[in-house]
């Protein structure tokens, strides 16, 4: 076998690694080749997570769920920490994690694997139409499609372990329909929500009672803030943090969400 000089092997090299990153391409993606390849076939289906959208047809498409912690002062302190004005900080669940309740219904949500103090977090919830990156707090509303009332369920036992041991909590608050969540309302019927009554009972007892200008990072600053960690997307959705008196839930409870000026939801343990 004739050798092969160096000159020839990159080249040879750089035309391989050009069809690995066409190999790569996204599933279902036309490679765009002047012999006209046809799209690839997709393994298998993944089902896209949604949201209904009030007064439409459409529905919202979820691409990621941000939440914000500690977001009011006395859940801060209930929560062993400083309510001082401080950076705010921010986790993820799975976009899968939604679990959408119907306007008018109670739906059944499971009781999760591994926990014994599964907690109720109730959060106004605002869904991005735009995106962007370092978008300044003055025009972050401008990003905002709409509101939702959501849940951010928490395995309370498992979140503190990882915490004590100094580890991703991840677990306590990223599992199978961790985020129950309203339909969304478009700003063009319920305009922006800086004030009004946040409001959580189970069994019809009051748990979670405050105002929603008592967050300490407002939803555009939060939307500003999270700008500057990651180019923000049409699709995703921001948890804006829960008020103080977070509890546990044990199967048949109800727990009821009232934010002024969005329809209740209503969410059974099973």
């Amino acid at each position: 076998m004739k050798p092969i000089d160096r000159r020839t092997a990159l080249q040879a090299g750089a035309a391989f690694a050009a069809g690995s990153l066409a190999a790569c391409a996204a599933p279902g993606v036309s490679r765009g080749t002047a012999s006209g390849a046809s799209e690839r076939d997709v393994l298998f289906d993944v089902p896209r997570p949604f949201v209904p959208i009030v007064g439409s047809d459409a529905v919202f498409p979820v691409r990621r769920i941000y939440c914000i912690g500690r977001n009011y002062a006395a859940h801060s302190r209930e929560m062993g920490s400083d309510p001082t004005r401080e950076p705010p900080f921010f986790f993820q669940k799975p976009s899968d994690a939604v679990q959408p309740v119907p306007i008018g219904a109670t739906i059944d949500h499971a009781y999760p694997s591994l926990t014994k103090n599964y907690h109720y977090e109730l959060e106004l919830v605002a869904a991005l139409g735009g995106g962007g990156r370092d978008v300044p707090a003055a025009k972050a509303l401008d990003l905002v499609y709409g509101y939702a009332i959501g849940l951010d369920m928490t395995r309370r036992d498992l979140q503190r372990a990882m915490g004590e041991q100094k580890k991703p909590w991840e677990i306590g608050k990223s599992f199978d329909h961790a985020a129950p969540i309203g339909p969304i309302h478009p700003v063009a019927r319920v305009g922006h929500f800086t004030k009004g009554a946040i409001v959580l009972k189970v069994n019809d007892v009051v748990k979670q009672s405050a105002d929603l200008s008592q967050m300490i990072w407002s939803v555009a600053e939060q939307i500003a803030n999270l700008s500057q960690a990651f180019e923000l997307r049409p699709g995703d959705i921001v948890y804006s943090g829960t008020p103080e008196n977070v509890g546990p839930v044990v199967p048949g409870d109800v727990m009821l969400g009232h934010i002024d000026g969005l329809p209740e939801i209503s969410v059974r343990v099973v």
